[in-house]
């Protein structure tokens, strides 16, 4: 009980700066490490050949969707974990906490079930043409094998931080990222597996990581307490999960939706645009790493804050992640666009797919200090429970715009229209987030 008094204290009374930086920190490692495992999964597979690293981009999108469904559970049970231990509930934030990984893993089971019997229709799905096929039947069917471990992990990850224990998170993530790099070469290569062989590399390290995870509750090393006994047989308690979770779910969700709408209109080019705009994505997510990994420092405090009717630490979180996550990714933007063609020929040197992935990553990269406006609104209304809003924000960048934009641009532009889709977007994102984000500010309620 002490250890919580004392969370409790560090979460409300800690200058700002020095706190959501000191939470920021650990998960910004986790999230480069993963980032680093991603485009070194893409690195290793394009050895393979360019069909086999356009499969990567098509069970991207597999991997994206069973991400949507996780961090739906993950961070319907996070923020509302914080909300309540921010007011001082803790049973009701155990109780929380054990039922949201109870859902996910259900979830995991089913999905290798059902995956499995349906997975070239559902490669074909995705976007995978006929030469791309056989890799992404191969590198999926593994994925799917370990869906229960990567969810589970997904939503002990999301319940660590929303605690205010990062660095526990981090232990488990970087740990299982690191694995995977180090098995990638090892599995692809020495022992011949092929594309399969990476899809391996990733199970095991995603059963590794929700090992760690998991093991931090059976330690008691975590503020929350995960047992049978605190099951909730409520259904209500589901729904409110899924409800709070929402905005994560269409982010995560869109996201998978838009990667294969994307799959399809670069298909149109052949396989070395699909190869080109999956590289882009990967080194995309690792930049943009940085200010998620950034608003995850911040997302525990804002709900914690809130919870406990400090609003004005509310309002002042909210201002100082955003300059510096602006700083952030303006220095990385720069230095993103300046080696764009090298950062590229890194993956693979074909002069078709560089070529392409350069004017995607550098139109990307010309928008990128404005995004920190629309991450941090939605992350803000859903850390503070307003699902509604959150959902609709985190809809805009990859759903209300970037769906109708993928569809019209590349009949007007051709591939010009492909690469400048995802940058648009994020313009119209930007600028929808700011009546949004600074009318809530605004009207804050005094402290009490």
């Amino acid at each position: 009980m002490d250890s919580d008094v004392k969370q409790y204290e560090k979460m409300t009374e800690t200058p700002l700066p020095k706190l959501i930086t000191s939470l920021a920190i650990p998960t910004i490692i986790s999230m480069l490490i993963t980032g680093f495992y991603n485009a070194a999964d893409t690195y290793f597979v394009s050895k393979l050949g360019t069909s086999a690293s356009g499969a990567t981009g098509i069970v991207f999108s597999l991997m994206t969707l069973i991400q949507a469904v996780s961090f739906c559970i993950g961070m319907g049970s996070g923020s509302t974990i914080s909300r309540r231990l921010g007011a001082q509930r803790k049973k009701e934030a155990d109780m929380i906490g054990s039922s949201g990984l109870l859902f996910g893993i259900l979830f995991g089971l089913m999905l290798v079930i059902f995956g499995n019997l349906f997975i070239e229709p559902l490669m074909k799905l995705l976007g995978s043409t006929p030469t791309i096929l056989p890799y992404a039947k191969d590198y999926a069917k593994y994925i799917l094998i370990a869906a229960p471990f990567m969810s589970a992990s997904f939503i002990l990850n999301n319940m660590l931080r929303s605690e205010g224990k990062a660095n526990l998170s981090m232990m488990g993530i970087a740990t299982g990222a690191i694995i995977n790099i180090a098995l990638d070469p090892l599995f692809i290569f020495v022992f011949k597996l092929g594309i399969s062989g990476a899809a391996i590399a990733t199970g095991i390290s995603q059963f590794i990581s929700f090992i760690i995870l998991f093991s931090f509750y059976l330690r008691k090393k975590t503020v929350i307490n995960i047992s049978v006994e605190n099951f909730s047989k409520d259904i209500l308690t589901y729904l409110m999960i899924l409800r709070n979770g929402l905005p994560s779910f269409c982010r995560q969700g869109l996201a998978s939706i838009s990667t294969v709408a994307l799959n399809f209109n670069a298909a149109l080019y052949g396989d070395m645009a699909v190869a080109a705009m999956s590289i882009v994505g990967k080194v995309f997510m690792l930049i943009f790493s940085v200010l998620i990994g950034y608003g995850q420092g911040y997302q525990p405090v804002v709900g914690y804050n809130y919870g406990a009717k400090k609003y004005e630490r509310v309002k002042d979180a909210f201002k100082f992640t955003l300059k510096a996550g602006t700083i952030i990714l303006t220095i990385l933007a720069v230095i993103g666009f300046i080696l764009s063609p090298n950062i590229i020929k890194a993956f693979i040197n074909d002069e078709k797919v560089i070529e392409i992935g350069t004017h995607a990553l550098r139109y990307q990269c010309m928008v990128m200090p404005i995004m920190t406006l629309g991450v941090l609104s939605n992350m803000t209304f859903q850390c503070v429970g307003k699902p509604w809003q959150a959902t609709f924000l985190s809809s805009c960048r990859q759903g209300i715009y970037f769906l109708p934009l993928i569809l019209i641009l590349p009949r007007v532009f051709g591939i010009t229209g492909v690469e400048i889709t995802q940058p648009l977007a994020d313009v119209c994102t930007f600028l929808t987030s700011v009546p949004f984000i600074f009318s809530f500010i605004k009207k804050l309620p005094k402290e009490e």
